[in-house]
């Protein structure tokens, strides 16, 4: 069915239910004057809480058949006018046109038109109010977009009317009504103009609609401009993944790159994530029977848990009730309001009742009336607004101290560690990330005691601005009132808002160190995962040990394991193993050992080195390096993963869980939804830029693809089996599960090695020349023609042709093949020439003439495109782009830290990154640290290709010993430079 006809549907049922939010339907309908008085102050009208009465019969208008596709359109010139009205209600009210429309809809009812009735009305409360929400936000939006370009074209939401709709036009606007001078400007697109979808993109939309606009929002929370983070909501709407929009739909998020992007999506979730909790809130508060305007719009305006769950406590199932409630219950709610709108006629004497516990005397009355106001100001939107702008301004500071404990609670050592953070203070806007998740384990270890400090000051200025501004009374109120009323706000800042703030403050600078940190975490696994592979050496692996050995495995340039034995280097044996080691060498031609930094591994690294010294291996020439160890995934085979890891090491970490890699800060104390999530997104990032041989590789590696998963991969590779190997991409198509949305998003990151398919097709023709029925040939041109006589076709024997393409060995994607060959003729080269020389000399001249703009604007593509196809055609064949970057640090000697000296100058390996400074293994059993503060732009290569905007897993570095604390085994070290 398409989606035309369902949003018809829906409308009808909009109409229907219109008086199920009839509690607020007045506000949307206020006149500007009354909505100008309540801006000023006016509290809202106190709602009935009686139980809600079905619409009059009158009143509803009747279903209509749905719509058949194409049908044709009528209009009867009359439209449906949805309002909203901002940041004050989200409920679309029909204009008086309804009663016409409604006249209409009796002439040409059905029969077909009373089912459909009968069918919607069993549906259930809480899907057709849903229904309304999503068609009151998709016309307000539609009206908002299409307005400023043809008022009279408004595209049409309204129900069907005689069994047909007006079409709704396309709509492919991702400013969503702002105009061109609001928009950010950046450097990319000087005039913040941005760029669109095509044309038959969908429109963007929300399940649920709020007060405040979603685009909005998520352009102030990322600073990110609102056009593209409007085109960013559409991407990840239609499924697409962060690699393949990095790579090929660059344009429509400005370069962005992967880090920048993964934030916009984790905040996307987490706005949605309140929208829903909001609606889902309001919901059970309506059941109740406790929602009113004001609680309605309070909640509609909440764009945080932290917001939400202060405007909703007083109403959650089991409570007590605030001393606000209680005190509505006493009846004294009409005079806290008269207090503010017409205090001179206001008496507390006659709310006296001497039998009514709370009314008995004046002294219980102000109490109640006091307690009433501290609500209604703590739950007003504009004085939390300033409250929250006038803490940005003024001094607000995180403290910590020593908890007051028994230490029979606490282990000493805990409280050793935090010996920073016991006489603890810091302004909230100049504390560091690290800090914060260091306070927050300390807190939740019972060690410290943290508590936020908002200075006095803000409480007298607050205070003073409520008086003559927000909460002033409208006329003359005696001293008695005015006293009620400074109680009021006193009480109300002090017991409401002031731990409303400390709870907003903390938990916001909690949720930007957890996001912090994991992306510290997903920038150090990307830098280990595009360590550049070794290829084309023997590597011995080494797992060290003692009592047990040392377990040795000789693997060949292809992966494969040619020798594994066990030797006893740390039991006196260690002389006579060296035969055996050297033996091993000599015959496999292997002179790089891979030492795993597991247990004994600075003595296996010692015994290295010291037989290399002495020249020991010679006519050898041996070198080693480390790999981690403790994250291996098995141990019966460690030592062959240790040498593959050195060979490829993007193939071996994937078979890790990625958070148990150990390259990251505070991992077991951030959310482990959030990390898994942003870890994983790396992985496939990771996988799918290096691009996997399709026809070789592994299903571990596969699943990682962008558009693949497990049950994707194993079909892939089921499918490899039966079939032989994939001649191009197309036959992605015929793989079970794989449909157009999977192929589109991982076809550009699968190679198919045009060498191999070649050499396939010249072994079966010398074999059999044909196989299976399928004819084949050796020449670049494969034919294939799958013809099987007498038997019934099969999902992966249809009659096709296929034959291998050159451009499926590159970075291009299948959709811009057209444009990649319309650039070849331009150019004058062939297919055959992909990734050779001349082809690159051709593409050079020819930018020189032409320029990339011009080219791009001749194909009707994009600057990114164009760059994309460039880059394939010119890539040589199996290229890597990992090659670009460090290869592991091969040692021949190493250093003890007793021989180390202050001001001795060394080169070593970056282990890990974190917030607060860079582990440096320089080979002397104990990684330095460079604190952050000596990691300045200036000692970082700007014309090294890097893999992340500072460093990293596996660079390598020239350091200075600043500082060596032997007996805590620290090292204190400075940046000199990266080499």
């Amino acid at each position: 069915m398409s989606s035309l006809p369902r949003r018809a549907k829906v409308q009808v049922q909009d109409v229907v239910l219109k008086d199920e939010f009839s509690s607020f339907s007045e506000l949307s309908s206020a006149s500007e004057e009354d909505d100008k008085e309540d801006s000023a102050w006016e509290p809202q009208k106190k709602v009935p809480r009686s139980r809600k009465q079905p619409p009059p019969k009158e009143s509803k208008p009747k279903r209509m058949p749905r719509v058949k596709k194409n049908a044709p359109q009528i209009s009867d010139g009359s439209e449906v006018v949805v309002v909203k009205e901002e940041l004050n209600s989200s409920v679309a009210i029909a204009d008086t046109a309804l009663e016409d429309r409604k006249n209409k809809l009796d002439t040409v009812q059905t029969l077909k038109t009373a089912k459909t009735k009968q069918k919607c009305a069993a549906q259930p409360h809480t899907v057709r109010r849903t229904k309304k929400l999503k068609v009151e936000e998709e016309t307000s939006k539609a009206s908002n977009l299409e307005g400023e370009s043809n008022s009279s074209e408004t595209p049409s939401t309204s129900t069907v009317w005689g069994g047909t709709c007006k079409k709704e036009e396309n709509d492919d606007d991702f400013t969503f009504g702002q105009s061109a001078l609001k928009k950010i400007k950046t450097e990319t697109y000087p005039q913040g103009q941005p760029v669109k979808f095509p044309a038959n993109a969908n429109s963007t939309k929300e399940e649920v609609e709020m007060n405040w606009d979603m685009v909005q929002v998520l352009s102030e929370r990322t600073n990110i401009e609102p056009w593209v983070c409007a085109n960013i909501i559409r991407l990840f709407n239609d499924d697409n993944t962060i690699p393949f929009i990095i790579r090929y739909r660059k344009e429509l998020i400005n370069n962005l790159d992967a880090d920048s992007l993964r934030e916009v999506q984790q905040t996307l979730e987490e706005l949605r994530a309140v929208a829903k909790k909001v609606h889902s809130t309001i919901q059970k508060i309506k059941k109740e029977g406790k929602m009113s305007e004001c609680l309605l719009k309070a909640m509609l305006n909440c764009k945080t848990f932290e917001e939400l769950e202060h405007v909703s406590a007083p109403y959650k199932t089991g409570s007590k009730g605030t001393k606000a409630q209680r005190a509505r219950q006493l009846g004294l709610e009409g005079a806290a309001r008269a207090l503010l709108e017409k205090p001179g006629e206001l008496s507390l004497l006659s709310y006296i009742r001497p039998d009514v516990k709370g009314l008995s005397t004046l002294q219980d009355i102000e109490i109640g009336v006091q307690h009433i106001l501290a609500d209604m100001i703590a739950k007003d939107k504009d004085t939390l607004d300033f409250i929250r702008n006038l803490c940005q301004k003024r001094h607000v500071c995180i403290q910590s101290s020593l908890a007051k404990v028994s230490s029979k609670k606490v282990n000493e050592k805990d409280v050793d560690k935090f010996l920073l953070y016991q006489h603890f203070s810091c302004n909230i806007r100049n504390i560091h990330h690290h800090q914060i998740l260091a306070i927050n384990r300390g807190e939740n270890l019972k060690v410290l005691t943290v508590k936020v400090n908002i200075s006095d000051g803000v409480k007298d200025e607050f205070c003073r601005w409520c008086i003559q501004n927000r909460w002033r009374p409208r006329s003359f109120a005696r001293p008695e009132l005015m006293k009620i009323l400074y109680n009021s706000l006193n009480d109300s800042f002090k017991r409401l808002i002031y731990p409303l703030l400390c709870r907003e403050f903390r938990a916001k600078l909690t949720s930007d160190a957890e996001k912090e940190s994991v992306m510290m975490f997903g920038r150090n696994l990307r830098q280990l995962l595009l360590t550049s592979p070794v290829p084309g050496r023997t590597l011995m692996g080494v797992d060290p040990g003692y009592k047990h050995g040392c377990k040795l495995a000789i693997i060949s340039p292809t992966s494969q394991i040619l020798h594994t034995d066990v030797v006893y280097l740390h039991c006196g044996q260690g002389f006579r193993e060296a035969e055996k080691i050297k033996t091993l060498l000599l015959n496999f031609n292997c002179s790089t050992v891979v030492i795993g930094n597991g247990t004994a591994c600075r003595e296996t690294e010692a015994y290295f080195a010291d037989l290399i010294m002495k020249n020991y291996f010679a006519p050898l020439d041996v070198v080693y390096c480390f790999e981690a160890y403790e994250s291996l995934p098995f141990r019966t085979e460690s030592q062959v993963s240790i040498a593959r890891r050195v060979q490829d090491p993007l193939a071996e970490l994937v078979k890790i869980e990625p958070k148990h890699i150990g390259v990251g800060m505070y991992q077991h104390d951030v959310s482990q939804t959030l990390l898994k999530a942003t870890l994983d997104s790396v992985v496939e990032e990771c996988v799918s830029f290096v691009g996997v041989d399709i026809n070789i590789c592994s299903e571990v590696l596969l699943r990682h693809i962008a558009g693949l998963n497990a049950n994707r991969a194993k079909n892939i590779i089921e499918w490899r089996e039966k079939n032989g190997p994939f001649i191009n991409r197309e036959q992605l198509k015929k793989v079970k599960g794989l449909g157009p949305k999977s192929f589109q998003q991982c076809a550009g990151f699968i190679r198919i090695n045009q060498d191999y398919i070649r050499t396939f097709c010249s072994q079966q023709t010398e074999t059999s020349g044909q196989i299976q029925g399928v004819a084949v040939t050796s020449s670049a041109d494969v034919e294939v023609t799958n013809e099987k006589q007498g038997k019934k076709k099969s999902k992966t024997a249809v009659n096709v042709l296929l034959k291998p393409n050159p451009l499926d060995q590159t970075c291009i994607h299948p959709e811009s093949y057209d444009i990649a060959m319309r650039f070849l003729s331009s150019i004058g080269g062939t297919l055959y020439e992909v990734g050779k020389p001349e082809m690159q000399q051709k593409i050079n001249s020819f930018l020189e003439k032409e320029g990339m703009e011009k080219i791009a604007e001749r194909l009707q593509t994009t600057v990114h495109t164009l760059q994309v196809i460039i880059d394939g055609l010119s890539q040589p064949e199996s290229f890597d782009f990992r090659t670009d970057f460090d290869k592991p640090d091969f040692k021949r000697s190493i250093v003890c830290l007793e021989d180390l000296q202050i001001g001795t100058v060394l080169t070593g390996k970056v282990e890990n990154a974190t917030l607060f400074g860079i582990f440096v293994d320089i080979g002397v059993g104990k990684s330095g640290l460079i604190p952050i503060r000596n990691v300045t732009e200036a000692k970082l290569s700007k014309t090294k290709k890097r893999r992340s905007l500072g460093l990293g897993p596996g660079e390598r570095v020239e350091v200075q010993v600043l500082n060596i604390d032997i007996p805590r085994s620290r090292i204190t070290l400075d940046l000199i430079r990266v080499l």
